[in-house]
């Protein structure tokens, strides 16, 4: 797997390594308080991590799947047993491999990204590990922090909304990303500018909105928002790219892109101006790297989107961010937004200056906390 030109990739850094033996685990962390969009609430977090162990030490990953398929047709049942019955088990053995040569052994699969990230997240892990590397300098990433964003779920009141939007100000956050859905738009772009007249504020529809809501969502273009998020269809770009045309707001693409070749099409069609890049939702880091470099070279910002991440996928996301074309804000909130405690040792904390510290141990650079892990456990697995 070579390095196309341009990219920011660095996978020559890492040595082969052997996988000799894995094992699956699904933890539940119940969130500090509901988060609500425009799919339903959700009040826990319940992740597969996968760990490969060799070369005396252990990778882990995290699956971003949730627990009903609504963002994705992946879910944490989906993706446990994919990885289990085909995804694990192609790359167990004896012999040294490099992380491509592992994944290509894998790549006969079809979907699953969210479990094939999973996958890749651990093996990356596992070989920086392994040779003192962090993902960071793995993936290229050219800061020692990245910007930290929040987002806010729908609240039961607008008062509410503003509570809380004040107080993750108070802690330094830059950015404010607030979930929206028909009927619950205009008036809160319009009392929230009023509110926070300066304040970074973008707007999220997860795909709540139609063509058809064109008139309703050109009244946004007078709130002065950073965005607004995926409005239509999650498998859409046509239509996306006429609604731009309409708007003054830039779009941001999440869930239409789940891969290199979406990022280019949408720019080909211009459907839209920003994208939003989940490595779980393209299938890996290194194919979220991919989507950075052709952003890139359109000339199109980028920033990292969550999933409600333990400490793992935490790790794994401000690593990415810190990629030079993640030149906005994302959602990578400290730990203690969502968790009274993480699984990590050291949970993620916001910095005074409103921004997350790259991690530049070997790997993921974090380390778990093994009595934190073992009250979250729900189901264990050793799969080779």
């Amino acid at each position: 797997m070579a390095e196309p030109p341009g990219s920011t990739l660095r996978l020559d850094r890492l040595p082969p390594v052997r996988v000799e033996g894995a094992a699956l685990r699904v933890v539940e962390l119940p969130l500090r308080s509901p988060f609500t969009t425009s799919f339903g609430t959700q009040t826990v977090r319940r992740a597969v991590l996968v760990e490969c162990r060799g070369d005396g030490t252990t990778g882990v990953g995290e699956c971003a799947a949730g627990i009903e398929p609504a963002y994705s047709s992946e879910t944490v049942g989906t993706a446990l047993g994919v990885l289990r019955d085909h995804l694990v088990p192609g790359v167990v053995g004896t012999e040294p491999a490099t992380v491509a040569d592992l994944l290509g052994r894998v790549a006969w699969v079809r979907g699953h990204h969210m479990a094939r990230a999973a996958l890749e997240m651990a093996l990356l892990d596992l070989a920086g590990r392994a040779a003192g590397i962090s993902l960071g300098e793995v993936l290229g990433a050219t800061s020692d922090r990245v910007a930290a964003g929040v987002s806010i779920g729908i609240q039961p009141s607008l008062e509410a909304t503003y509570s809380l939007i004040e107080g993750y100000l108070a802690q330094g956050y830059r950015r404010i990303k607030l979930k929206c859905r028909p009927g619950y738009d205009v008036e809160l772009a319009r009392g929230v500018r009023a509110h926070f007249p300066t304040t970074p504020v973008m707007l999220d529809a997860n795909s709540a909105y139609r063509l058809g809501d064109a008139a309703t969502l050109r009244q946004l273009d007078a709130f002065d928002l950073m965005m607004l998020e995926q409005p239509l269809a999650h498998d859409d770009l046509v239509d996306h790219a006429a609604l731009q045309r309409e708007l003054r707001t830039p779009i941001c693409l999440d869930e239409s892109v789940e891969s290199v070749a979406d990022a280019r099409a949408a720019i080909q069609l211009r459907a839209g101006r920003i994208v939003n890049i989940k490595a779980g939702r393209v299938g890996g880091l290194i194919p979220a790297a991919g989507v950075h470099d052709a952003c890139r070279a359109a000339g199109w910002p980028v920033w990292c989107g969550g999933m409600l991440e333990t400490g793992v996928g935490r790790a794994a996301n401000v690593a990415l961010a810190a990629l030079p074309n993640f030149t906005l804000p994302g959602d990578t909130s400290a730990s203690d937004r969502y968790f009274e405690a993480d699984i990590l040792k050291e949970p993620f904390r916001l910095q005074p200056d409103g921004t997350l510290l790259v991690p530049t141990g070997p790997g993921l650079g974090v380390e778990l906390d093994p009595s934190r892990v073992a009250a979250a456990t729900q189901h264990h697995e050793v799969v080779a």
